[in-house]
């Protein structure tokens, strides 16, 4: 498994490919939670929570499980935060200290075109007089808005579109008006393309406004 550190090396994000019996990885309180899930689902999420795992270990962690809430929501231990992800061949999982990171999202896609009938439905209009066609064109926008948005839902308990999240890549923020939050954004690009979405401690409760002018 590959693993990259980011913010200082406060965020380690572990990658890997999906094997055929990843599903034979999982708890069974992590089964248990995923309720009629079909194996295909199940091996790419035993994948993830391998990677999760691996990933708790370095943090000084046992191995445990990393069961779901009804809301799809993982639950970690207590003092971690992290997100999981995966497509149909690569699973990936970051975790970090509840110390340094308050909110942490993440998402990957394999390193393809977007379908060109999405972009309207993803970019907003801001966003597409901000890029040029080829920068829409990517994934980097769609996985970055996920990230965001795990990243933002379990604070808010509130679904977003991707309208809803606007993101400015030369900048490295993503804003969510709709719940008055802002991310750090991390974009790592290779066969796949992964977005890490994240604030700090003192950035959960901070003003839209105060956040935008911070350094």
């Amino acid at each position: 498994m590959e693993i990259v550190t980011i913010d200082q090396r406060n965020i380690m994000v572990g990658i890997r490919p999906i094997e055929p019996c990843d599903e034979s990885t999982l708890y069974a309180s992590e089964v248990m939670s995923m309720g009629r899930a079909v194996a295909k689902v199940r091996r790419e999420s035993g994948a993830a929570r391998a990677a999760a795992r691996t990933l708790l270990g370095q943090l000084g962690f046992p191995p445990m499980a990393i069961p779901k809430t009804r809301f799809g929501v993982p639950i970690w231990p207590t003092g971690v935060v992290g997100s999981l992800a995966h497509h149909d061949t690569v699973a990936a999982a970051a975790i970090a200290r509840t110390k340094k990171i308050a909110a942490l999202g993440i998402d990957i896609e394999p390193n393809e075109p977007l379908p060109e009938n999405l972009i309207a439905l993803i970019a907003t209009p801001s966003e597409r007089r901000m890029y040029d066609l080829h920068t829409l064109e990517r994934r980097d926008l769609f996985v970055l808005k996920e990230a965001v948005y795990k990243a933002c839902f379990p604070m808010d308990r509130q679904f977003l579109e991707f309208q809803d999240v606007e993101i400015d890549i030369f900048a490295r923020s993503g804003h969510v008006s709709k719940a008055n939050r802002t991310f750090s954004l991390e974009l790592l690009i290779s066969k796949d393309v992964i977005g890490v979405a994240y604030s700090r401690p003192n950035e959960v409760d901070a003003p839209l406004q105060n956040q935008r002018s911070a350094p």
